[in-house]
This record gives structure tokens, sequence and C-alpha cells, in this order.
């Protein structure tokens, strides 16, 4: 309970860093001058009338936003480091975040991204991502510090140790105007890789459920510490996976098999309080009925948010994936049915022609109306941006 407490207090201070009112206008392409505050100490709470006292509610501020705003906080934009300006666009018609390519970033990044985050909705700024792994997955080691593999850091470093280290770089991270990196893997390895045929190999801290808990929780502490936000992945986890998802179809051993180890560390980083996990694109026999997991209702919303209790951000594993394709998906269509199965933000990449952040919001605004998608689903999925992001709509 107590690491539970910890961890519950130090992403509320994290996310606090970058909190601010919201303009309720409902315009698709509300835009505004207001930049993502930098790390510092929140101001003191408002004395004005309570939400309750004003009638204010979530329900009905959401319902001010277009459907096609709304979407768009659920998009995560990729862009390279050295030209994260391209996202401006985007950013400015409310999309949710962006998320970093790259392994050379460049001196100006921390100027970009600031100058991206003043062309955010006024109050709304873009969560900022990066792959910060360890060893050969990170983008900004030039600027924030370097990362062993974690297979590494298990083996020659202390629990402690690794905390500390997380910590460090996080506290580069931030600087550079990163507020989110989607790390550390709780996957269980002690294989090769990554490579086409293996996903983890090296960026698993161990094959050891104990092991791989005990540092990854490390990891992400460090993070939160360090004023960014972690997230924990690859629900349900990857590590005895058939194939890498990015390469082709894949498949987990069963839901029985997996609760006896692989989501032991899940579990624990649920319990302990972690802010955000992302979904793979594996699938499990006997839950998600052939689909990966990121599309799947029973692996989202049934095991982790209903028998796990998770109740913060759900990300996806990128629905580019040749295994989300082979599911017979495009891209805008799987992110709407990941949103329908419990997802909060869906990612994807640049280099699928298939896939545009327009097509994707698109997409999702058509599944509402067709009532397809509950809206009360797209407004709870919202809300769960809103939140890693330290915003109420009732101030």
């Amino acid at each position: 309970m107590l690491r539970r407490l910890r961890l519950a207090v130090l992403a509320a201070s994290v996310i606090a860093a970058s909190s601010g009112c919201v303009s309720t206008h409902g315009g698709d392409h509300a835009s505004g001058t207001g930049a993502a505050p930098a790390a510092s100490t929140p101001p003191p709470p408002s004395r004005s009338a309570s939400p309750a006292s004003t009638g204010c509610t979530v329900a009905g501020r959401l319902a001010t936003w277009s459907l096609k705003r709304r979407a768009a906080q659920l998009v995560v934009v990729p862009v390279q480091e050295n030209d994260v300006l391209a996202a401006k666009t985007m950013v400015a018609r409310g999309a949710g975040g962006i998320i970093l390519f790259g392994s050379d970033a460049p001196p100006a990044l921390p100027a970009d991204l600031a100058a991206l985050q003043r062309s955010a909705p006024r109050g709304l700024p873009a969560l900022v991502m990066t792959d910060e792994e360890g060893g050969g997955v990170q983008r900004l080691a030039n600027l924030a510090g370097n990362l062993p593999w974690p297979r590494t850091m298990a083996a020659t470093l202390t629990v402690a140790q690794t905390r500390a280290l997380a910590e460090r770089v996080a506290r580069g991270l931030r600087a550079a105007g990163v507020t989110m990196d989607l790390a550390p893997v709780l996957d269980l390895s002690d294989g090769p890789g990554p490579d086409a045929a293996h996903p983890d190999g090296a960026r698993s801290f161990s094959i050891n459920p104990p092991v791989a808990t005990a540092y990854g929780l490390a990891f992400a502490q460090g993070m939160l510490q360090g004023g960014v936000i972690p997230v924990v992945k690859h629900f349900p986890g990857l590590g005895q996976a058939s194939y890498n998802s990015d390469f082709g179809p894949s498949s987990v051993p069963s839901l029985p098999v997996l609760k006896a180890a692989a989501l032991r560390p899940f579990d624990t980083a649920i319990t302990a309080g972690v802010p955000a996990v992302m979904v793979g694109n594996v699938s499990v026999p006997g839950l998600t009925g052939g689909l990966p997991a990121s599309l799947s209702t029973a692996a989202i919303t049934g095991l982790l948010r209903d028998q796990l209790g998770f109740r913060g951000l759900v990300l996806t594993d990128s629905l580019s994936a040749l295994a989300v394709k082979d599911a017979g998906y495009g891209v805008p269509r799987a992110a709407a049915r990941a949103i329908g199965a419990g997802a909060d933000m869906v990612m994807f990449d640049s280099s699928d022609p298939g896939a545009t952040a327009d097509a994707i919001i698109a997409r999702i605004a058509a599944a509402v109306r067709s009532h397809r998608l509950p809206v009360s689903r797209l407004d709870d999925a919202v809300q769960h941006v809103l939140a890693a992001k330290h915003i109420s709509l009732c101030p």
C-alpha cells in the first residue's frame, strides 16, 4: 500500500507540471497561444466556487466539444525529432500527444517542442512521448543521458541504482520537453533479440517475475521522480510471443499460463499505482478470439480494467503493426476498434501510407455518429487522457 501511495503521489506531482485550465469552445480546430508550462511547483488551489456549486460537470463540458475535437485527444502523432514542427497543425487541432522518432536529437529540440506546445489549444498541451527504454531503444540519449539495455541493468546494477539512473535520465528528458516515456518493458524474456522474430530480448529486465517486477518498478519510480510519466508495456506480456508482432501475426500462451508468470509484473505495477499501460498486438488463445490484444475488449476492458483493476491511461502499441493488418484492420478502423475495446490513446507509424491523424479522427467520430462506438466510451477515453495531463474541465 505504501508503494501504491508513493507512485500515486509521484504521478500527481509529475502531471501537475503540465496542468492548466481548458478552453471549452467546441470547434474542431480550436487553438490558442498557451504553452505547456515547464516543470515547476503547481499553483495553489483556486478559491473559486466548487464544480458542484457552479453546476459544472465533465460530461457537460465535453458535450460542448465537437466529436472531432474529442477524438483528436485520443491520437498520438508520430514525428521525427529533427522535424517536430511538422506536427504543429495536428497539435493545434487538439491532438492528444506526439511520439518522437530518431536516435540523434538535435540541440534545438527543446526550443522546437516549446514552440510546438504554443500551438496547442489553450491549457491543453500535447503529451510528448519517447521510447527511452535503454540500450538500442533510445531516442534522446545524446541530450538526456545513456541507459544500458534493461537486461544489463538487472545484471549489473542494484534496484536503487536503476531508480537513480532512470531519474537522472528523466530529468534530462523533462528539460528537453518530454513528458512521457513509453517504458519500462515488463515482459519476461531471457531469449535473443530484439529482432524480427523476437520482440523483447535484451529489452526485458529478466525472465524471473520478481526480478523484472523490482527493476521495472524502480525504473518507473525513477521516471516519476524525474518528472516524466512512465508507461509499462507490453500488456499482457510479449516475452513468450511466437513472433514479433511488428512483422506479422503473433500469439502468446493461454491466459492461465500468462497468469502464472507473465501477468505478475503488470499486476504488481497496477497495485503500485503505475499511471499508464501499453497494450501489445499479440493474440491470446481463449481470450482475444484471434484478434490482437490491442483490439480486444476481453483483453483491455475485461482483463486489464475489470480483473486487474487498472484505472489509468491505456495506450495501444503501434496499430501499423503487420499483426494488426493481418487481422484485417487498416489503422483508422483499428483505432476505432481499439477505443471501443477500452483503449484511450492510439499510436501508428508515419511510414504507413494508409494512416494519418486526420483519417483516424474522422473514423472515430464516424463510429460515434453511427452508434458503433458509444459516445460514453469516447468521453471516458478523453477523461483518461485529460487525467494523465492533470487537467480538470471543472476548475
